[in-house]
């Protein structure tokens, strides 16, 4: 619901500062201070179905834009992002936040917020990765900075905000891509086992490469020449490095890492695990709310231009987008085959609620359930995903090899495919934000990227421009919008979803499927019924 109805709802959440309340009891007044989230869910209640869909998801926007406060429990903890040791000494007020290792926000949506809220972050919200674990920053060599020489550079990752729109959807591939990857890697070895004999086995999924393992009839398996995921076969679709499984891990690191709140999944019921006064700051149904917020916000489209010329250039720009190897990472479409969400993922870790916490999952229809607009589904029931990525992580050249710590152990030259769709409405870009410009991001592209860049430098200004006018394109659609595609040249304002797959997956695919064996030697692609 809009941010207005958000605020109301906050307003008649308070509670008084003495504790908080259970959804559905009676409503007090408060005088004074008051937390920012006075009612909680509960996960039975979810799983019982007495939360309904559309409440779930309006709890989720109240905690996603909820401005946390000390009453919340929000504030420095002792734990650290991952929640696990070392510990810190906590930190009261007026010491209660610090800028670089957090917290560092009052709310979600002060870093997600471009151009409203779920969305992207300016540069003035960049967060620094990992920099959690250190004490108390300030730069003086001191206890704060674990007595060592810290600089901007070494204290942390340094990361841009990016867009949440259409992650659901984004989660679900990666959840199918797992499901193939290691669907592949389990019959080898039972094929290893049975023939006793080494077996290597190509790892492909939704047409993408993720190279080879070797599997013994011992059932060691060689992972050497696995590319651009895990040894674990996980395609972890969040994070820029591609290190985060589901929204859900997302948002209970976040959480402890931004906002000094603590989920009790993670740090047991009852336990006041930061020793700021407040235990179970934050539900296990209430982190379901927030995943349910984040899993419907609608998926980005295309907005043509209005101008002809524009227009014409941006026509010409998807072309040359395939035409020179962009879509060799940047796919134009994957193909989720069940458009069903369900919480909580099978492959969340430890700490994160499993399947096996809940007496039944909860199902949200992703080409009906939420604000809309919706990718049309395919006479199988499948849907044509227009986000422009592969999953998988790239060496993207020293340029982007800025980062002195590699996160969960991948390399720092590596980063996840960026999803292109609403990419135009994202700005700054790339993962620290420096590119202010479309063409300054492509220019510092490079490692296996180095071609496209090459080819892209080949162009003449004018082409240049028209791919740059065609990712301009790729857009988050206002509020208003009932389809995909926004286009003046069809009358209305908007076109419906099945045009849109037609301008987003129509000329560039079918250069992409044209060219893809030119490509490849210049460098050496059913809905089924389930709870409401």
């Amino acid at each position: 619901m809009p941010g207005v109805l958000a605020l109301a709802a906050l307003a008649a959440l308070a509670v008084a500062c003495s504790g908080t309340q259970e959804a559905g009891s009676q409503e007090a007044v408060t005088i004074g201070d008051a937390p920012a989230v006075g009612t909680h869910i509960s996960q039975v209640a979810i799983d019982s179905g007495e939360v309904g869909l559309e409440e779930l998801v309006d709890h989720g926007e109240l905690l996603f834009t909820a401005q946390f406060n000390t009453l919340d429990g929000a504030g420095r903890p002792e734990t650290t992002g991952v929640g696990d040791s070392p510990f810190r000494e906590r930190r009261q007020f007026p010491d209660n936040f610090n800028r670089i290792s957090g917290p560092d926000a009052n709310s979600c949506a002060a870093c997600h917020n471009i151009p409203r809220t779920g969305g992207a972050g300016d540069n003035i919200t960049n967060v620094f990765v990992d920099a959690e674990n250190i004490p108390f920053v300030d730069f003086s060599g001191g206890e704060g900075d674990g007595f060592a020489e810290l600089t901007l550079a070494t204290v942390g990752l340094e990361r841009n905000s990016v867009s949440l729109f259409g992650s659901g959807i984004i989660e679900m591939l990666a959840r199918e891509m797992t499901f193939d990857l290691q669907g592949a890697r389990d019959a080898a070895l039972r094929d290893a086992r049975e023939s006793g004999r080494e077996i290597t086995v190509a790892l492909t999924t939704k047409g993408v490469d993720f190279g080879s393992i070797t599997v013994r009839p011992d059932g060691t398996i060689d992972t050497s020449a696995v590319e651009g995921v895990d040894g674990d076969l996980i395609i972890k679709p969040f994070h820029q490095k591609g290190a985060i499984v589901s929204l859900r891990e997302f948002a209970v690191k976040g959480m402890n890492s931004h906002h000094g709140m603590q989920a009790t999944e993670r740090f047991r019921d009852g336990i006041d695990a930061d020793g700021d006064g407040y235990a179970d700051e934050l539900s296990r149904g209430d982190l379901t709310a927030v995943v349910a917020f984040m899993a419907t916000l609608p998926v980005p489209g295309q907005v043509m231009p209005s101008d002809p010329a524009a227009r014409a250039a941006a026509e010409r720009g998807e072309e040359l987008f395939g035409a020179i190897g962009c879509t060799v990472c940047h796919r134009a479409t994957l193909r989720l085959e069940d458009p069903f969400f369900t919480e909580p993922n099978p492959f969340n870790p430890p700490g994160k609620l499993k399947l096996s916490d809940v007496s039944r999952p909860l199902s949200i229809d992703l080409a009906a359930d939420g604000p809309g607009p919706f990718l049309p589904l395919e006479e199988d029931g499948s849907m044509l995903v227009p986000a422009f990525t592969d999953l998988k992580r790239h060496d993207m050249g020293p340029a982007l090899d800025n980062e002195t710590v590699p996160q969960n152990g991948i390399p720092t030259e590596e980063w996840l495919t960026r999803k292109l769709w609403g990419v135009a409405s994202e700005a700054p870009f790339l993962h620290h934000g420096r590119a202010t410009l479309i063409s300054e991001a492509i220019l510092l592209h490079g490692g296996d990227a180095l071609a496209q860049r090459e080819a892209y430098e080949r162009l003449s200004p004018a082409d240049r421009a028209s791919v740059v006018e065609f990712i301009k394109t790729l857009q988050i659609l206002p509020e208003d919008a009932t389809g995909v595609v926004i286009d003046p040249a069809l009358g209305a304002g908007n076109g419906s979803g099945a045009v849109g797959v037609s301008v987003l997956g129509g000329a560039i695919g079918g250069a992409a499927a044209v060219l893809a064996g030119v490509v490849a030697m210049v460098l050496a692609g059913r809905r089924r019924g389930g709870p409401s």
